[in-house]
């Protein structure tokens, strides 16, 4: 396989060039290897990074449908570390020569233990360590980014994790992009109108395990008074102790929002039909959990 990638071609003398159809500069060579999982089939999408002995990331990608990965580098020597989900990383060593191959072969990648998940019971969002932001296109050129302050949280653990709940409630004047002219003005009824709808809800009660440490969450985000299915993209990142020896768990989503389903229509066009703020809104969502303390009972 790897000798397709090189174009090498059989030769009736019996040798071949393996850059032979490899078109690589003077000074460099070239590193492949093949990526697969414990019982030898191909993990195709699995990053790659080569660095430097100084730990410079000097070239990086996926494999490709086939496992394999091929990167020309200039002569030296390299690190190579290769991850995908599920597995456990790879970490190796190549010298690299010009002109030259260094074909590491068939990397095996063994299936990693899957992460701690909480106990059933109720939880709650940690506000002290979570973080609600958003970020949108300004001008059709950089991004602005924000967040929202003030939120609340609880979380339902199932005794299967696909029988869990979550329930977010997010104080809507709260939004902070750093700039209070523009945060008056997302307050207004041109974009939020918090007068009217003060909150926003999400609720989910459909995890769906996608695999690892991946999980979508879908539910219902209730926003300027419309409801709408949104799915949570979400990476579980485990268990551990804080400071205090408390349990914690921790989650990164994401989600992207169309303002317009939620008829957050204000616009303003400038030349050329280029809009001053982008219809899609990109959620990021860093939360941790901590076990709910229930209130002492009445004597």
């Amino acid at each position: 396989m790897i000798s397709r990638w090189l174009g090498r071609r059989p030769t009736t003398a019996g040798h071949s060039n393996p850059l032979a159809g490899f078109s690589v500069p003077p000074s460099a060579g070239v590193l492949s290897c093949r990526v697969l999982d414990p019982v030898n089939e191909p993990v195709r999408q699995a990053e790659f990074v080569v660095t430097d002995g100084a730990g410079r990331k000097i070239v990086g990608g996926e494999t490709d449908p086939y496992g394999t990965l091929v990167a020309a580098v200039p002569a030296g020597d390299y690190r190579l570390a290769v991850t995908a989900e599920g597995f456990t990383p790879y970490r190796g060593s190549a010298t690299v020569t010009e002109s030259g191959h260094a074909g590491l072969g068939d990397i095996s990648l063994q299936i990693a233990a899957p992460p701690q998940l909480p106990e059933p019971g109720e939880w709650e969002i940690d506000l002290m360590h979570s973080q609600i932001s958003f970020s949108a296109r300004h001008i059709g050129l950089a991004r602005i980014r924000g967040r929202f302050n003030s939120f609340a949280g609880a979380v339902r653990i199932g005794e299967r994790m696909d029988q869990s709940a979550m329930h977010v409630i997010i104080d809507a004047a709260s939004i902070d992009t750093n700039v209070k002219m523009r945060d008056d003005h997302l307050r207004s009824k041109d974009f939020f109108d918090v007068a009217n709808y003060p909150t926003m809800e999400f609720y989910s009660d459909r995890f769906v395990h996608r695999g690892g440490s991946r999980w979508a969450i879908s539910g219902a985000l209730t926003l300027h008074g419309v409801s709408r299915t949104v799915t949570l993209d979400s990476q579980y990142l485990g268990m551990g102790n804080g400071l205090q020896g408390e349990t914690r768990a921790a989650v990164h989503s994401t989600a992207e929002l169309h303002r317009e389903d939620f008829t957050l229509t204000w616009q303003t066009m400038l030349g050329h039909g280029i809009a001053a703020v982008g219809s899609s809104i990109a959620v990021e969502l860093d939360i941790q959990i901590i076990p709910k303390v229930m209130g002492a009972p009445a004597s």
